[in-house]
């Protein structure tokens, strides 16, 4: 299905790379990437890049700088953001704190966010997982806490802070996915937009720095699908026109089990030391993505002229097995 797009008429396209520094880059990322590049360039827009290194015990500059030389190396190369821009820092969700507690704030004077005591062991033990994902469905334990309650637990645990939902659908239209429906309530609950150790929750930040950085298309893993509701809801709350999203499939190995940085699946430091140049890798992925018959080395500018969105995969994708042995 051919990507929609919103009032392009008026609006540039601006896509981002958004890139968790916790680990290295990895083939997965970079397939995302490449799509989110081919997106946003077919239709003569640019790209932002974010790093999205909210959590400090897991993410480091190290890793960021990193993340950024193997996108350059790969000529997946950005117009603004981090590395790039005169105000570089503000585009590491680590410098942006103040910018999420003016948000945070405003949804706080409107009573749509209250303080959670509930630990993981007891959501786990309370709530029935959502389907077969795993997910906890919220029930609002801490809702409805009095203000006497809420000093007293307090006192022994620090909240984490969650934001009211309503009980109606969001419907949206994914550009590879189509039409998809939520209902936040039965699909979530309540969720967390700030964490126990103060900092602030994923759902909250992106939906900010994508608003606030002019985002107007999104392109990302299919796994962050059922995150799209959760951000359009804050949008709405507060007064932001949201982004296209355009979701795709994930790279996955024979079990299909996703690629990730925990696993160091397919590092590029080590598919650079293989192959030598990216071309081979470019190749690789525009074949997997559906764009080209057969691997081939092929530089990023040479699938502009081609890009079909139609022909990207809707199922997950298995990386070829001599591939996925390649771990660092």
């Amino acid at each position: 299905m051919l990507f929609r797009e919103h009032n392009l008429a008026v609006k540039p396209v601006i896509g981002r790379f958004a890139p968790t520094p916790s680990g290295f880059l990895h083939l997965g990322n970079v397939f995302c990437s490449l799509l989110a590049w081919l997106y946003a360039k077919s239709s003569g827009g640019k790209i932002v890049l974010r790093i999205e290194d909210l959590d400090p015990q897991r993410c480091t500059r190290q890793n960021a700088d990193q993340l950024a030389r193997d996108l350059e190396w790969l000529g997946l190369t950005w117009d603004e953001g981090a590395y790039v821009s005169s105000n570089s820092e503000r585009y590491f969700q680590s410098q942006r704190s103040d910018v999420y507690a003016h948000y945070f704030a405003q949804l706080q004077a409107q009573d749509l966010v209250y303080p959670c005591f509930c630990s993981r062991a007891e959501l786990h033990a309370a709530e029935a997982p959502h389907l077969s994902d795993g997910r906890i469905i919220y029930a609002g334990t801490c809702r409805n806490l009095t203000e006497t309650e809420r000093r007293e637990r307090s006192q022994k645990r620090a909240p984490a802070y969650r934001l009211k939902v309503e009980h109606k659908p969001i419907s949206f239209c994914d550009g590879h996915y189509s039409e998809q429906s939520y209902n936040l309530m039965e699909e979530s609950g309540d969720f967390i937009v700030r964490r126990s150790d103060g900092v602030f929750a994923y759902q909250l930040a992106v939906t900010i720095d994508d608003a606030l950085m002019g985002i107007t298309q999104v392109v990302r893993g299919c796994d962050l699908l059922s995150s799209t509701p959760m951000q359009l809801y804050i949008y709405r709350l507060l007064g932001f026109t949201p982004p296209s999203f355009c979701h795709i499939p994930l790279l996955v190995d024979a079990t299909g089990r996703r690629l990730s940085k925990r696993d160091g699946d397919l590092e590029i430091a080590t598919l650079r030391k293989v192959y030598g140049s990216p071309e081979p890798i470019i190749g690789l992925l525009a074949y997997l993505a559906g764009q080209i018959a057969k691997p081939e080395p092929l530089r990023v500018d040479n699938l502009l002229p081609i890009f079909t969105p139609e022909n990207i995969p809707t199922k997950n994708i298995v990386v070829p097995n001599k591939l996925t042995k390649m771990n660092r």
